[in-house]
């Protein structure tokens, strides 16, 4: 577990830097806001690309794996869809509890797959987002569409647009293509994308704990902790189960892992923001979940190496 810890700190240092830099005004505010796009429209689609359209999409290492994230995701939306009922707190507050319990920092999954299983891990990683972040969206939009009926059509409009449009699945679907067709890796098109993406986990942390909010943070704990719990316990026990089961292969059962015991995403928040949802709540949970998760991961990925066999 110490030697996970360490392994982990280099992340958890970078995430801490993003935030003392944003909130020491180095370099601009209009920088971060700047980098966030950067980030979303040119190196995490080079990155997938270039991940995916070399990846093993074989249908004895795919399927299993995909199924034991969709047993972690499902199972963790249900509790936090119960949580949302069970606690009263309106729409608004339910929304977030949901997007609290099934969301994950994509980010952050990407930077501790590579940590600690070099190329092999981040690519399996990868992988994981491309099976996970269209489900993610589409859930997520469809819940506000249920909870708030009067903008159901709309959301609903709007979520299928921003599916087409999304630069991350846009390069997920066409490195899929290239994969299937057998051309990776293309000449000069992949080197240079290949680079790009050498960039994009370290920008990726900065912007993850340039993000964090914790000046005035303040919000009701009940919500909070029953976020986490489907977040931080029931995603990453469920995954763990079904990888079992399936006796997936022990390097893909612990990159499914990571993404259970991942804090939930800022997209969330963004989500939140956007479509009526509790927006500080939001935040108070993306904060709290990436600093209780940062001493949570070593141990369910202890324990998930000992149980993996890995």
């Amino acid at each position: 577990m110490i030697v996970t810890a360490l392994s982990l700190a280099p992340i958890f240092l970078l995430i801490c830097l993003g935030y003392a830099l944003r909130r020491g005004g180095i370099p601009s505010a209009e920088f971060w806001n700047l980098n966030d796009r950067l980030v979303f429209f040119v190196l995490m689609p080079a990155l997938f690309f270039v991940r995916v359209s070399e990846a093993d999409l074989s249908d004895a290492l795919l399927v299993p794996f995909t199924t034991a994230l969709y047993a972690g995701f499902v199972a963790a939306t249900v509790a936090g869809i119960i949580a949302a009922v069970l606690l009263k707190r309106g729409a608004p507050a339910g929304t977030s509890i949901i997007q609290g319990a099934m969301r994950f920092n994509t980010f952050v999954a990407l930077a501790v797959a590579e940590a600690l299983y070099a190329l092999p891990g981040l690519q399996l990683a990868v992988l994981g987002a491309a099976v996970l972040v269209p489900l993610a969206n589409l859930v997520g939009v469809l819940i506000f569409a249920l909870a708030m009926p009067r903008k159901g059509s709309g959301l609903i409009l709007g979520a299928a647009r921003n599916l087409i449009t999304n630069p991350l699945i846009v390069a997920i679907l066409l490195a899929i293509g290239v994969n299937w067709a057998g051309w990776a890796p293309i000449p000069v098109l992949t080197d240079t994308l290949s680079v790009l993406g050498q960039a994009a986990l370290p920008i990726m942390l900065l912007s993850v704990g340039a993000n964090l909010q914790l000046r005035g943070l303040s919000a009701e704990i009940a919500p909070m902790a029953a976020a986490a719990f489907g977040k931080l316990l029931v995603f990453p026990l469920t995954t763990m189960a079904v990888a079992l089961a399936l006796d997936l292969d022990p390097l893909a059962a612990q990159v499914a892992l990571i993404y259970g015991a991942l804090p939930t995403g800022v997209a969330a928040y963004t989500l939140a923001r956007q479509l009526g949802g509790d927006a500080p709540l939001m935040a108070a949970m993306v904060t709290v979940q990436t600093l209780i998760a940062f001493a949570l991961m070593p141990l369910w990925l202890t324990i998930g190496a000992a149980v993996f066999g890995l």
